[in-house]
Parts: C-alpha cells; sequence; structure tokens
C-alpha cells in the first residue's frame, strides 16, 4: 500500500484587466520575479513566484468585486484578501514611499498580539494585499 505525501500549497490564481500592469505591482511592491510564461491561445498566462508563494496571472475583463476601502470583499466564494508578513510595517511603508497604494491603515492590533500592525494595498485589479507585522499563532 502506497502512503500519499501531505499536500502542499501551490499557487493562487488571479484575473487581471492588464497582466504587465498587475506583474509590475508585485514585482515593484512585493518582491515577485516572473518564473514562467504559459501560451494559451492569443492569450499567455504568467507565473511570479517570492520565495515559496506563487501567483499565476489570467487575462481578464470585467470590473473588480472588491471595495478599495475596505480589508477585502465580505462576498462568500471570492477571496478577501492576499496576506504577507514582514519584520517592520513602517520600514516596509518608508521604502514604498508616497507611491504606495494602500488603502487602509496601517491599524495595530496590540489588543490581540502584541506587537501586530496591519497595512492594506490595493493591486491595479483592486485585490486587497496586506502586509502585517507580528502575528503569530495562539499557545496551545
Amino acid at each position: 500500500m502506497t502512503t500519499a505525501k501531505p499536500l502542499v500549497w501551490s499557487h493562487v490564481a488571479l484575473n487581471c484587466r492588464d497582466q504587465a500592469v498587475t506583474e509590475q505591482f508585485y514585482k515593484r511592491w512585493l518582491g515577485f520575479e516572473r518564473v514562467r510564461t504559459v501560451p494559451l491561445g492569443e492569450q499567455e498566462i504568467l507565473f511570479l513566484r517570492n520565495g515559496h508563494v506563487l501567483l499565476e496571472l489570467f487575462g481578464s475583463t470585467g470590473e473588480p468585486l472588491f471595495d478599495p476601502k475596505a480589508d477585502g470583499p465580505p462576498n462568500p466564494g471570492v477571496i478577501r484578501h492576499l496576506a504577507f508578513q514582514t519584520d517592520d510595517v513602517d520600514a516596509f511603508l518608508a521604502e514604498l514611499g508616497d507611491e504606495a497604494p494602500v488603502s487602509l491603515g496601517p491599524l495595530d492590533f496590540h489588543d490581540f498580539i502584541p506587537g501586530w500592525r496591519t497595512v492594506w494595498l490595493t493591486d491595479p485589479d483592486g485585490v486587497i494585499v496586506e502586509v502585517s507585522q507580528g502575528y503569530r499563532d495562539q499557545d496551545q
């Protein structure tokens, strides 16, 4: 009998109005690099990587479902936001400068976890991207 290996995280696929603009956002603000292009008829799929995180970008049409002034949409079946960790939210924001597409925060969540601090950015397609510091799992 063969035992299956545990599943590991693979990627998130995003629909983009303009793949080049979305790719530039994730490269510039979040350190991603293109690692593969897959032809798909008249279009292509772009794969971007930052460490173990892989994003798959598809060309798409239509309007975003996201509310750029919240931490993401409350609708069932729709991703609320993507989240990344940093050691220092303020240093991250200082590095981004005035051009950072901040949509909310930074906010402190010290009442829940001492040192937990978060800011939200909006990508070119309206996807909310959270960047936080200080989160840790609850003691068991």
